[in-house]
């Protein structure tokens, strides 16, 4: 069995709403809480937003989602389509910003079992940070990653690093995610 030592997790483990106890779609559910900093949503666009992964292959792993609950890329409109490139170029230039990774990795999970997501009808698009010389010997000998950073760390780098750029507002309330709008 692999064990990391990961303190952090027990709030997510715990809290009242665990997942089994949500009705519907996550992706749905969360940004409509009106609570971004326990759902771990980082930023906001017209019809996207930008939420930590709960279960980061890095730190930083996020997933830029569309508002619209759709398993089709392709059946999103041309607004919706363009908002959820603009975020992921946003997203980009934050992690840049607030992580300073070597790299980025995104992937579209893109409907249905097969595409690797654990929620196949709602789409998303991982954003992971790439470190040159982040693979130690654990995944290498007991395939397990070890993650260095609170996940709540990583949303407030992320979060200032988002309110800072250039179509980025910070909000007034401290818990709600930053608006991104585009010109």
């Amino acid at each position: 069995m692999d064990q990391v030592f990961a303190p952090w997790r027990i709030d997510w483990i715990r809290r009242e709403d665990h997942p089994d106890a949500v009705d519907g779609c996550p992706f749905c559910v969360l940004p409509d809480r009106d609570a971004d900093r326990e759902s771990r949503i980082v930023a906001r666009s017209p019809h996207s937003f930008v939420i930590c992964n709960n279960a980061p292959y890095n730190p930083g792993h996020v997933m830029v989602i569309p508002d619209a609950h759709e398993g089709d890329y392709t059946t999103l409109s041309p607004a919706e389509v363009t908002d959820h490139a603009r975020l992921k170029q946003a997203t980009f230039a934050a992690i840049r910003t607030a992580l300073e990774p070597n790299g980025l990795n995104a992937g579209l999970n893109h409907g249905g079992d097969a595409a690797g997501g654990s929620i196949d009808d709602h789409l998303h698009t991982h954003v992971v940070p790439r470190y040159t010389g982040d693979t130690n010997f654990m995944p290498v000998i007991s395939d397990t990653k070890v993650i260095v950073e609170a996940i709540d760390e990583t949303y407030d780098h992320l979060r200032e690093a988002f309110a800072d750029l250039p179509c980025g507002t910070r909000p007034a309330d401290e818990d709600a995610a930053v608006e991104v709008r585009f010109d």
